[in-house]
């Protein structure tokens, strides 16, 4: 058993110890296993927390106001339109404001200097649910759906493809090395994480007895893996004129039959979602009418496999953040 989490921030993985990490995991399950069974569990009822928004989003938001009413919660939800935050109030003076409100913050946004501030000026508890660097609260649901599957986690072999440049792969990286799971990053040369986070996460997955691997080769990146996982090309902010840049780079890295059929017998599809996987979107119909595809970053066959684990992945955020919540507010 870790030391409490009790009044700390949840802002990267890097913050927390292996022990610490595997403790939220077990924690989800158990809250997992109260919710299926129907078993209420206000753990935390009389506190409120607020959800600030500079992104906005669908699984984040739905996993945090959820989880929070399931621990008996008060939930007050900021979208990028209602927080004065930069705009007519400095950032440090909102997180004053709102610590002195509320009992917990969420943040999901841009740089990661934000969520840090934020909770260094708050005095309490602040939860990063995604910035341009990390996404942290996604990865506990990324190792709880690879463990409910397989069984364990250690010693498995998960591999991001395309943009590892992202915050997606930078904190698939960090849970990977911190787990002894062995993470490859499978990309472009120039899309790869940072030299300085790599070097980081290569002595944290020394000590815990997994490797760290770079590689552009498909074929060599896919060998071998337990875990194909992958993002959406263009990630939220970025200008829709980078489209064509960015289908020309990393169509190579395409989740497709073939890179299944390449991993081990038996691996997993993952992916954070959205997904344009088809063209039931109004991005993706407009990708397919400018530069004929009906499909981006994985096949609709793949994603729709009995190998792909995705919305297993996605309720799995819920249980994970409400045992982060909980761990850092009890």
């Amino acid at each position: 058993m870790p030391r409490s989490l009790s009044g700390r921030s949840f802002l990267k993985l890097l913050d927390f110890s292996t022990e610490e990490i595997q403790y939220l995991l077990e924690l989800a399950k158990d809250f997992k296993r109260m919710k299926r069974a129907g078993t209420p569990h206000k753990y935390l009822a009389g506190k409120n927390i607020v959800l600030l928004f500079e992104k906005t989003s669908t699984r984040t938001r739905c996993s945090f106001e959820v989880a929070g009413n399931d621990l008996g919660m008060g939930v007050t939800y900021l979208d990028p339109g209602s927080s004065q935050m930069g705009k007519k109030e400095s950032l440090e003076d909102t997180a004053k404001v709102l610590g002195r409100m509320f009992d917990g913050i969420e943040y999901r946004g841009f740089d990661q200097q934000i969520v840090e501030d934020l909770a260094k000026h708050a005095g309490v508890p602040v939860w990063n649910g995604l910035t341009t660097d990390f996404h942290p609260t996604q990865m506990l649901a990324d190792v709880l759906t690879i463990e409910e599957h397989f069984g364990h986690y250690k010693g498995l072999t998960m591999v991001f493809m395309g943009d590892a440049r992202n915050n997606v792969a930078n904190s698939l990286m960090v849970v990977s090395a911190k787990l002894g799971i062995n993470f490859v990053a499978c990309g472009p040369k120039d899309n790869m994480p940072e030299k300085k986070l790599v070097d980081t996460c290569k002595k944290i997955a020394k000590e815990n007895g997994c490797t760290i691997t770079l590689t552009e080769d498909v074929k060599k990146g896919t060998k071998n893996a337990d875990v194909i996982y992958t993002d959406i090309w263009v990630s939220m902010g970025e200008p829709d004129e980078i489209w064509e840049q960015r289908i020309k780079l990393l169509s190579p890295y395409q989740v497709n039959d073939a890179v299944m059929k390449n991993a081990n017998p038996g691996a997993i599809f993952l992916h954070c979602l959205p997904s344009f996987h088809d063209l039931e979107t109004t991005i993706g119909k407009d990708i397919h009418k400018k530069f004929g595809l009906p499909e981006m970053e994985v096949t609709d066959k793949v994603f729709r496999s009995p190998q792909s684990k995705v919305f297993d992945e996605a309720e799995n955020r819920m249980h994970t953040i409400k045992a982060v919540m909980y761990a850092t507010l009890k």
